[in-house]
């Protein structure tokens, strides 16, 4: 079985790690990463999400966190505060430091991003069964931008200061996703959609991650021609996110703030959206008639992840409905 996920970062990678438990050796696994997060700060390019998914899959994660290396130190980072260097908000692990020296590096000898990532993925995914792929979603540049209020005025930060330094505190104004218009699919990513048996959408944000990666032209497309089913897992549990700032940036775009109001966001194939099932938690049980009288079916199963075992069962629930769907015809 070949299978296509769209992911953002934390939730999109526990989700894929449960999911290798489902599987066999001979499946694959192709993850479409959501770039658009990524930011250039002190001369280097990090990609967080990429970098959480590699990390994640590949066992160098801090499970605490949900980001950056386990077992991390901070020198550099206080050593470039005492030089007064900014942002002084955003801080990079010593052992992570090395990943985003190494993807600059090769980014400035002229290597596309998606070359790049293979080379980093060399380390972390290679030798995994089943074999796992991951892509950034274009080699252009992207960038997501907030636009809030500051001293009287209105201004735009990148989705980075909003997160980390503004703990998405101020009321999101517009969302601005730079450069994406321009942008074309990284090496991979269209064959990866048109040739999957299961394209899955894991619980990631709609708006700044799972929309980001659609958002680039042909991308949305691409999953509506797509002959695999495709099925998505709510990030909204009883009417909050599980993690991150889902809630401001979907009330922003007029999207409920619940299990049933992110499906009708990303809507039915069949109706020109981007999915033919959804699972919701047990908790929203009430959403799946409601989505599924629109023409969306959906599930209710657990779908909180507060351990490998559970997010293997999450990912079991989305094969076994995308079993069934393609059952159906």
């Amino acid at each position: 079985m070949r299978i296509t996920a769209v992911s953002g970062g934390i939730g999109g990678a526990r989700f894929l790690r449960g999911l290798l438990r489902t599987l066999g050796p001979d499946d694959e696994v192709t993850v479409i990463g959501n770039t658009a997060d990524d930011i250039w700060l002190f001369g280097l390019k990090i990609c967080p999400d990429l970098d959480t998914v590699m990390y994640t899959l590949g066992g160098g994660i801090d499970e605490e966190r949900g980001w950056g290396r386990r077992d991390e130190t901070w020198q550099a980072k206080e050593e470039l505060a005492a030089y007064g260097v900014e942002p002084t908000w955003f801080g990079l692990g010593d052992r992570d430091l090395a990943t985003h020296v190494v993807r600059t590096q090769m980014l400035q000898a002229g290597y596309p991003l998606s070359d790049v990532t293979a080379a980093l993925c060399a380390r972390w995914l290679d030798g995994l069964s089943p074999a796992v792929r991951l892509l950034p979603m274009t080699d252009d540049r992207v960038e997501t931008h907030i636009v809030v209020d500051r001293d009287g005025e209105r201004v735009a930060v990148h989705f980075q200061e909003y997160w980390v330094r503004l703990h998405a505190e101020p009321p999101v104004r517009d969302v601005v996703v730079v450069g994406v218009e321009q942008s074309a699919p990284a090496a991979g990513v269209l064959e990866s959609i048109a040739d999957c048996d299961v394209l899955l959408v894991p619980p990631s944000n709609p708006v700044v991650s799972v929309g980001t990666v659609l958002a680039v032209p042909g991308l949305r497309d691409a999953v509506r021609r797509t002959g695999a089913t495709v099925v998505g897992v709510s990030p909204i549990v009883g009417g909050a996110a599980v993690r991150g700032m889902a809630a401001p940036l979907l009330r922003h775009l007029g999207v409920a703030v619940s299990a049933a109001g992110v499906g009708a966001h990303y809507g039915a194939r069949s109706s020109g959206g981007v999915l033919d099932g959804w699972l919701v938690d047990e908790t929203d049980a009430a959403a799946v008639p409601v989505l599924a009288e629109g023409g969306l079916p959906t599930r209710a199963v657990p779908l909180l992840m507060p351990d490998v075992g559970s997010a293997a069962a999450m990912a079991r629930a989305a094969l076994d409905l995308a079993a069934d769907l393609a059952a159906r015809g």
